[in-house]
């Protein structure tokens, strides 16, 4: 039986369509030396206000998703790939600090538990519910300072579900960079007689993408004279077994180098959906039609094939920015986008794309920035195989290096966290009137009999905490999510 996943909801617009007018204040647009403080102050605002308005209206991986939160994570370095863009240059300018932000809103500067003995009398009874199953493990640390603040099971392993898209995510930033897109190609024999679609791992291939290339495809061939065409398509770029180690599943399609919207058979773009069984080919077929209506003629149906050698390239579709990919991959809990993104940091890694190569390419990735990996098991890239294992002091320590300043290519991996109470799969964890609504910032991850949420919060003396809560054992998903959420909303409030 296939494992369940989050099924992320629509986000709540219309409650919030009186905000749209709202403008983010410059103090939000910069970071200061210290970019925990930064976001921290962020986090406050724009979930309590931008996330109202901003963040919803421009969509959950829109180019201007969380803008103000963008423009204060400047990318220092250029970094990765053949197809990437330029960053903004420039450092950080200094922004008004959380305590002061905080104060502004409204919001109590009460005293925040102060070290890992406050946290203790607040989260060990929390955790110790019954709702939490047989084993749980939690990690809080100060983004700012590096601090571990409370820590109970750091160093167990245990099965993250969706959580490890965090992981996932940052090993592909720090491989590639923010910037790198995907290339989908169409390629020309020499002979002028075959086209191949080439692709190239981008599963957020469309049927707009396709005709766009279809109508570059045939402008360049009339330009050369060509007439009819047989067409071909090449999935080489991927290896390995394609379908997942969970079998035929509505959460991911059979993991492929070309599919188109993520091989769904339905109108969805978020969420279990029916797949089909050949995305590549389904792909393809596509394209022919597409080629057709822009005037060029194949001869027959597609075929799968590598481009002959000697091909030229005669029409090329980019991706979204990979920044843009992890921000709808984390907030959406999108699975097809996150193995795609593992597979992208083997072929950076010079390993096949595959499972296997994939997991020894993040793994090595998460090994150079640092990150305490004993008894890690990254055995694939969306968090769907129980044999993932990852501890709660590895994400929580990854999260605070995402908010630190040495490594602002993984910011997109904070920016990308579902807001509590307005986006993706926490848009309808935390009701309108909690406290901590717009405060956390949080991955989910839900399989049978594991839960576990790990993000990012905001405490009573606006310092950003990130933290990693897991649990297995679970035997009421409903439950376990709620006693998850208290526990992020304990660490909102602190000790009064």
């Amino acid at each position: 039986m296939a494992e369940p996943v989050e099924r992320p909801t629509d986000e709540p617009l219309n409650r919030w369509r009186g905000w749209g007018g709202w403008k983010v204040p410059k103090y939000l647009k910069r970071g200061n030396g210290s970019d925990a403080f930064g976001l921290a102050a962020g986090s406050a605002v724009l979930g309590l206000v931008v996330a109202a308005g901003a963040v919803l209206a421009a969509g959950p991986w829109d180019s201007g998703q969380r803008k103000a939160e963008r423009d204060r994570a400047v990318v220092q370095q250029r970094a990765g790939g053949a197809h990437h863009e330029g960053t903004a240059p420039g450092a950080p300018e200094p922004a008004a600090s959380a305590p002061a932000v905080l104060s502004a809103l409204g919001t109590a500067s009460g005293t925040a538990p102060a070290g890992a003995s406050g946290l203790d009398a607040v989260l060990t009874p929390l955790l110790d519910t019954p709702a939490l199953g047989s084993v749980r493990t939690a990690v809080v640390v100060d983004a700012a300072t590096g601090e571990q603040l409370y820590a109970r099971g750091a160093r167990t392993p245990m099965t993250p579900a969706s959580t490890v898209k965090i992981a996932t995510t940052a090993a592909a930033l720090s491989a590639l960079g923010p910037a790198h897109r995907i290339p989908t190609t169409v390629t020309l024999s020499p002979d002028s007689r075959t086209l191949t679609l080439v692709g190239g791992g981008d599963p957020t291939l469309d049927e707009a993408a396709l005709r766009a290339l279809a109508a570059d495809t045939a402008r360049s061939l009339h330009d050369s004279g060509t007439g009819t065409v047989r067409l071909a398509y090449d999935t080489s770029r991927y290896s390995g077994p394609a379908l997942h180690p969970i079998g035929p599943n509505e959460n991911i399609a059979p993991v492929s180098a070309l599919m188109a919207d993520e091989g769904r058979l339905d109108t969805s773009d978020r969420g279990p959906a029916p797949r089909t069984d050949d995305p590549a080919g389904d792909a393809a077929r596509t394209f022919a039609e597409l080629l057709d209506d822009a005037g060029v003629g194949t001869r027959s149906e597609p075929v799968s094939g590598k481009a002959p050698a000697g091909s030229r390239t005669v029409a090329t579709h980019l991706s979204k920015p990979l920044s843009a990919l992890v921000e709808r991959a984390l907030t959406n809990s999108d699975n097809d986008i996150a193995e795609a993104l593992a597979r992208q940091t083997a072929l950076k890694a010079g390993e096949p794309a595959s499972f296997a190569g994939s997991r020894r390419a993040v793994t090595a990735r998460l090994k150079a920035l640092g990150l305490p990996l004993a008894g890690a098991r990254l055995a694939d890239g969306s968090g769907l195989d129980r044999a993932d294992k990852v501890t709660a002091g590895l994400l929580a320590r990854l999260l605070a290096l995402a908010a630190g300043p040495d490594h602002p290519e993984l910011r997109p991996v904070l920016t990308g966290l579902p807001v509590a109470g307005f986006s993706g799969t926490l848009g309808d964890r935390y009701e309108a009137t909690s406290p901590a609504t717009g405060l956390i910032r949080a991955k989910t991850g839900t399989l049978t009999g594991v839960n576990s949420l790990a993000g990012t919060a905001v405490d009573a003396q606006g310092r950003l905490l990130a933290f990693a809560f897991l649990a297995s054992g679970t035997t009421s998903p409903a439950d376990a999510e709620a006693s998850l959420d208290t526990l992020a909303t304990a660490l909102t409030r602190g000790s009064r």
